[in-house]
């Protein structure tokens, strides 16, 4: 057996940080930078965004896009203003840009031939080794009950500015920061209309990915991230979040399927292991904050700008408000019946918002600081046996200053244990019948790659 390592047991995770955070069971400590961008991001200033972009009166992805004062175009344009201001922080490395591309008639939510556009901040990652890419996004188009009304006020301050707003005030806070890996901030349109920017920016990414210029390691999609209050059922919640997460992929081959059937890996896709690294980290940088971890891909046969990705083989997640207020979702502003109707600034909780917002932050940050995770990480079934033998090698870029070796019973939805060694390989005298394992890198100051599940090694 291995002696090299040492066992850790959640969440008592060990960083050389300097901000401390302990109870009588456990204790850990938080990087500095990020818990520093964490105090800078700011409800007011979520609040500035979403309230000055429902002034554009709609934001459908088949309104004007000449207007200066009304519409998706005004709107995609203003936003982008704000990156540039941003990247002044930047030292040259954050720049932005308004990606048109054309859209055919579908025969259904796209009535004629048009041009919808993603609003794209871009901050480069200060390692040229590093191919390492995290997206951040939320949709910026709006909408009314009728789908196709692209003229009515349509103000849409929490569907989806709220999500908007967490990527705007997330690309001010980092843009002065220098990450290895890239960082993209991503305003989408054509949402509403069926996903087509993040489609777009998806199959775009795809193709860099295959001339060898990124690796996209996660997409964290924001979409309805700042109401608190339930309609019908009256619940309210300003300290739990949903993360929705797919675990079988929607893209599987014949011998990926064999392999996870084989395996028992149904839970531990790379949307899932992404989903349970975000519960973690997220929850050790922000107080007062639950990440729920909903075991779906999204919302009951619903989808978000995430599924694109998902759909391309992408580790990518929806973060959501707990409760969901249809009086104040697709609807026109109007008063019926004493309730007041229309997706208006006035039903955020921008502190609520703010924490989710937070959120992203420490998990983007965490991410971009760490190390590639490890390469061909195999579990040994050459014979039977109860111990466990997990191999990896090393990955390329960034060298790990070791690896974590998580571990969890199959039945528990998240890791149990973390297991740190220096070597690349390790023997557990815990049984793989009984226990699902995976393998991340980390670095000296405890940031961690995305866990990787071992594949049988026969």
């Amino acid at each position: 057996m291995n002696k090299n390592f040492r066992l850790i047991i959640l969440p008592a995770i060990i960083t050389l940080l300097t901000v401390r955070v302990a109870t009588a069971q456990n204790a850990f400590k938080r990087d500095l930078s990020i818990a520093e961008m964490i105090d800078k991001i700011s409800a007011d200033s979520l609040k500035a965004y979403v309230v000055r972009l429902t002034e554009f009166k709609t934001r459908h992805s088949l309104s004007s896009q000449t207007s200066d004062k009304e519409g998706i175009g005004a709107a995609a344009r203003w936003v982008k203003n704000k990156f540039e201001q941003f990247s002044l922080k930047s030292d040259g490395r954050m720049t932005a840009d308004i990606d048109y591309f054309e859209v055919e008639p579908d025969g259904g939510r796209i009535d004629r031939k048009i041009n919808l556009m993603n609003v794209v901040a871009t901050l480069k990652g200060v390692d040229e080794k590093d191919k390492q890419l995290i997206v951040i996004g939320a949709h910026l188009d709006s909408r009314v009950a009728d789908i196709m009304d692209s003229a009515s006020y349509a103000p849409g301050a929490n569907d989806d500015l709220s999500g908007v707003a967490a990527v705007l005030e997330l690309a001010r806070v980092m843009s002065s920061a220098k990450f290895p890996a890239t960082i993209m901030f991503v305003a989408f349109t054509g949402e509403e209309q069926g996903l087509y920017g993040s489609r777009h920016l998806a199959e775009k990414i795809k193709a860099l990915e295959s001339e060898g210029k990124y690796r996209l390691i996660a997409m964290l999609n924001n979409d309805m991230i700042g109401n608190t209050v339930s309609s019908q059922t009256k619940l309210k919640d300003n300290i739990n979040v949903r993360v929705f997460s797919e675990s079988v992929p929607a893209v599987e081959s014949d011998a990926e399927k064999r392999k996870r059937i084989l395996s028992g890996s149904d839970y531990d896709g790379i949307s899932r292991q992404l989903a349970r690294y975000i519960k973690e980290v997220g929850e050790r940088y922000v107080d007062q904050i639950n990440v729920k971890l909903i075991f779906r891909r999204d919302r009951f046969l619903r989808g978000g700008d995430h599924t694109p990705f998902n759909r391309l083989g992408f580790a990518a997640v929806r973060f959501c408000e707990m409760n969901e207020n249809y009086f104040h979702q697709h609807e026109y502003v109007r008063k019926e019946n004493g309730i007041q109707y229309g997706d208006l600034p006035e039903f955020i909780d921008f502190e609520y918002a703010r924490k989710i917002t937070a959120v992203n932050c420490a998990v983007t940050a965490n991410l971009a600081l760490a190390p590639p995770r490890p390469e061909n990480v195999k579990i040994d079934v050459k014979q039977l046996s109860n111990t466990t033998k997990i191999t990896w090698d090393e990955p390329e870029g960034i060298k790990p200053a070791g690896y974590y070796v998580l571990m969890r019973e199959t039945y528990m939805p998240f890791w149990e244990k973390k297991i740190f060694t220096e070597s690349k390989a390790i023997e557990l005298p815990y049984s793989k019948d009984n226990y699902l394992f995976a393998v991340q890198s980390v670095d000296g100051e405890g940031h961690e790659s995305l866990p990787v599940f071992p594949d049988p090694d026969f």
